[in-house]
C-alpha cells in the first residue's frame, strides 16, 4: 500500500493516497492539454471566446471525478482522458449560456463572455463547446454518448424547470430539489459514471459509482447555498447573499417560506423572501434574519443526509485508495460550510 501523501495534495485539499495523487496530477496535465487543444479553432474570435473560460481556471472538479472514478478499472485507459474533456467542456459551455441568462458580468473573477463581447458570441461559444465535446464524444462508443445526451436532456430541463419555477399545485421545495438534481447533479453522476465505465470497471461498481456521484453533486449545491448565505466573501469567492439579491430561491430560503423552525421575527423574514431585495438595506435586514433562523441548521443538516447517503454507498466499493478519495469528498463537502 502506497503512503498517503500530506493534506493539501489531493483535490479540494483531502488527503489521497500518494500514488493516486502522482496519477491524477499526471493526467489532469493530460486533461488540460486537451481542453485547450480542442477549444483551438481556425477562427480567431471563436478561439478567443472559447479559450476565454478555459484559461481562467477553475477547480476541474467533474475531470477529477473521472480520473478518480477510474481508479476502479483502469486508470491509463484510451477513453479516460478524453472523457474528463467532454464533461469539462460541457459544463463550461453551460456557464456560457448562464452568464447571458443571468446577465452576469463576471464569471471566474473575470469579465464574463457576454459582457466582453455580446450575447450572440457567448451563446454561440458556448454552442461550439458542446459540438466539441459531442466531437469527442463520438470515439468513446455509442453507449457513451446516449449517457452524455440523456444527461444534457436532464440539464436543460432542469434549466428550465428553474426558469419557468413550480406549478401552482407543486410542492416548491421538492421542486428545488429536482431542479438540484437534474441541473447540478446529472452531469457530475456522468463524470463518476464515465470514468468507471471507460477504465472497464464491473457494471455494479460503475452502478454505485453514478449514484453516489449524483448524491455528491446534489450535496455540492446545497453547501453552494448555504455558503452564499453564512460565508464571508473571502471564504466563498463571492459577495454574501448573492442569490438572496438576485431573487433565487434556494434550500434555506424554501425551508423558512415552508415553515420549517420558528422564531420572532418569522414573519417578517417571509415577507421580506417574497420582495425584491435588490436594494441594500432590504438584503441587509434579510441576510441578517436568514443567518439567524433555525432553517440554516435544518439545511446543513440535509446537506449532511446527502453526503452521508453518498458515503454509505461509497463504502461498498472495493477497499482501495480511491475510495478513501470519493469519501474525503464527502467529507469536504459537509466540512466548507462548517
Amino acid at each position: 500500500m502506497s503512503k498517503v501523501s500530506a493534506e493539501g495534495s489531493g483535490p479540494f485539499g483531502i488527503p489521497v493516497d500518494a500514488a493516486v495523487a502522482a496519477d491524477a496530477r499526471e493526467r489532469l496535465a493530460a486533461v488540460e492539454a486537451l481542453l485547450l487543444e480542442s477549444v483551438h479553432g481556425e477562427d480567431p474570435l471563436l478561439t478567443q471566446a472559447s479559450k476565454h473560460l478555459v484559461e481562467a481556471g477553475g477547480k476541474r472538479f467533474r475531470p477529477m471525478l473521472v480520473l478518480l472514478a477510474s481508479q476502479f478499472g483502469d486508470p491509463a485507459a484510451a477513453g479516460v482522458v478524453p472523457a474528463a474533456v467532454v464533461v469539462e467542456l460541457t459544463h463550461l459551455g453551460t456557464l456560457y449560456h448562464d452568464d447571458v441568462m443571468d446577465e452576469a458580468t463576471v464569471r471566474r473573477g473575470q469579465e464574463s463572455a457576454n459582457s466582453r463581447w455580446t450575447n450572440t458570441v457567448a451563446i454561440l461559444t458556448g454552442d461550439y463547446l458542446f459540438a466539441r465535446a459531442s466531437d469527442l464524444l463520438a470515439d468513446l462508443g455509442p453507449e457513451a454518448v446516449r449517457i452524455q445526451a440523456r444527461a444534457f436532456a436532464r440539464l436543460v430541463r432542469g434549466q428550465i424547470q428553474e426558469t419557468v419555477g413550480p406549478a401552482p399545485d407543486a410542492d416548491p421545495l421538492k421542486h428545488y430539489l429536482q431542479v438540484v438534481a437534474d441541473k447540478t447533479a446529472s452531469l457530475i453522476a456522468v463524470s463518476g459514471q464515465f470514468g468507471a465505465l471507460l477504465s472497464g470497471a464491473p457494471p455494479h461498481i460503475v452502478d454505485t459509482i453514478t449514484s453516489a456521484c449524483e448524491k455528491i453533486g446534489v450535496a455540492f449545491q446545497l453547501s453552494d447555498d448555504i455558503l452564499d448565505i453564512d460565508s464571508e466573501a473571502e471564504q466563498s469567492g463571492k459577495t454574501p447573499g448573492t442569490d438572496l439579491r438576485e431573487g433565487i430561491r434556494t434550500l434555506p430560503m424554501h425551508l423558512v417560506l415552508a415553515g420549517v423552525g420558528s422564531g420572532p421575527d418569522d414573519a417578517r423574514l417571509r415577507e421580506l423572501l417574497v420582495q425584491d431585495l435588490s436594494g441594500d438595506d432590504l438584503h441587509a435586514e434579510a441576510l441578517a434574519l436568514l443567518r439567524a433562523h433555525p432553517a440554516m441548521d435544518r439545511a446543513r443538516a440535509d446537506l449532511r443526509r446527502w453526503a452521508e447517503d453518498a458515503r454509505t454507498e461509497l463504502l461498498t466499493l472495493p477497499d482501495i485508495p480511491a475510495r478513501a478519495a470519493f469519501t474525503g469528498l464527502c467529507d469536504y463537502v459537509v466540512s466548507r460550510t462548517g
